[in-house]
């Protein structure tokens, strides 16, 4: 399995290095100048002119991009030009929240995502199948800013439940008061969230079963007499659940990417709503960072993805 690693892991490099240039390119290519967010537009042209001049933006490109790779080398993202603070000190902090948030997000998927697809694989047609099927047509097919602006005028406007903002109360003081406080705040978009992203797991999961009920391997082990039990678990489930295997990577390392749409519905401060204001406020330096992050997480991802499948399925190992 070392070589299947090995693999990937090598081709990941010109990968990574490809992936920088176009962040970079791409993001001197936006419109706008970053520095519109921290001055007053009517101001003297002399004075973009010099804040330019000062941090470097009137260099040739290659050149920018070589100062921003060497300093990345050196844990340096460079400074916010709208927060004027460090920006690997301020994905930091919005990545703490965006874990959080989103570790409760995927555990409530899988534990609700799982039983339904195993269910509705098992009762194939029953009641039990068409109900889970119109749970997933539903949830496939509201959009989700529109699913999480009903939950929070009924969970939130409605009944009062849970607040509609912020991941920390100002109050909250004390390891357990800040940790209960966080707990509070991200109950109802993790639960959302989880709802709207079942679909696909229970889907996948559904149609594994009910592919594999069918199977040669199933009926030659049913008639010699093993038990249902030890049939559906060990041969129809474990084969069943190699697609959730595949995105078991992504899932994972997309802990800390978030999600645009309900980071900022609900006003989350976590690395999808950084994300946004960084490309409103014109912040190149957090912008480039962010993007470049997004796209390492998304290879190591995909690394994980292929190493969860060599160990579960053999037949893909690199010899």
């Amino acid at each position: 399995m070392w070589k299947t690693v090995l693999r990937r892991f090598l081709i990941m490099i010109p990968q990574l290095i490809i992936l920088s240039m176009l962040v970079f390119l791409l993001a001197k290519m936006m419109p706008g100048d970053p520095f519109t967010g921290m001055i007053n537009p009517n101001s003297d042209a002399k004075e973009i002119a010099r804040l330019r001049q000062v941090y470097g933006l009137n260099d040739h490109w290659w050149v920018q991009y070589c100062r921003w790779v060497g300093n990345m080398f050196h844990g340096d993202l460079g400074q916010s030009y709208i927060q004027h603070v460090p920006v690997a000190s301020l994905i930091w902090d919005r990545a703490v929240n965006t874990f959080w948030l989103s570790l409760l997000t995927v555990l409530l998927t899988y534990a609700i995502a799982i039983p339904m697809g195993i269910t509705a694989g098992r009762h194939q047609d029953e009641w039990q199948d068409q109900a889970i099927q119109v749970f997933n047509y539903i949830t496939f097919a509201v959009p989700g800013f529109v699913f999480y602006i009903l939950g929070i005028w009924l969970f939130s406007f409605t009944l009062g439940w849970f607040p509609i903002s912020g991941s920390v109360s100002a109050s909250a003081s004390g390891f357990w008061g800040v940790l209960g406080s966080r707990l509070y705040h991200m109950i109802l978009p993790a639960i959302l969230y989880a709802l709207i992203t079942t679909t696909t797991i229970v889907q996948y999961l559904r149609t594994g079963i009910v592919d594999n009920k069918v199977e040669d391997y199933v009926r030659t082990a049913r008639s010699k007499g093993v038990p249902e039990n030890v049939v559906f678990n060990k041969h129809i489930l474990r084969n069943s659940v190699l697609p959730i295997v595949a995105f078991l990577g992504n899932t994972i390392t997309g802990l800390l990417s978030g999600s645009m749409i309900i980071e900022s519905v609900f006003s989350y401060p976590g690395m999808g709503k950084l994300f946004l204001d960084s490309i409103s406020q014109r912040d190149y330096t957090t912008l480039t960072a962010l993007i470049l992050l997004f796209g390492i997480l998304t290879l190591l991802g995909n690394l994980i993805s292929d190493i969860l499948l060599s160990i579960v399925d053999p037949r893909i190992r690199v010899k």
